[in-house]
């Protein structure tokens, strides 16, 4: 069950990622950075789906100070969405 409730939440969050430019709320950058970067810490880094997350924690965190370039985005949330879809399975 927790396997899929963290699938959701990688799913908003890249849903997030890959529509960047048209949400400007800090808070919901700053919620999804902390998030995921507390599910990299629980993975302990020891697989590549830990170090998505983290990367994506931290292109989140850096969403909140100054502009990412898109491209990064949106293979940031590419990555997250498909790491949600394949906890469902």
């Amino acid at each position: 069950m927790l396997v899929k409730i963290f699938g959701i939440i990688d799913i908003l969050a890249g849903i997030v990622l890959f529509f960047n430019s048209s949400i400007g709320f800090k808070t919901v950058f700053l919620v999804f950075g902390m998030i995921l970067l507390s599910k990299s810490i629980l993975g302990m880094l020891q697989d590549f789906a830990s170090w998505i997350d983290l990367l994506s924690g931290i292109v989140f965190l850096l969403m909140i100070i100054f502009s990412v370039p898109v491209f990064i985005a949106v293979i940031c949330g590419i990555l997250l969405i498909q790491k949600g879809i394949l906890s469902f399975l």
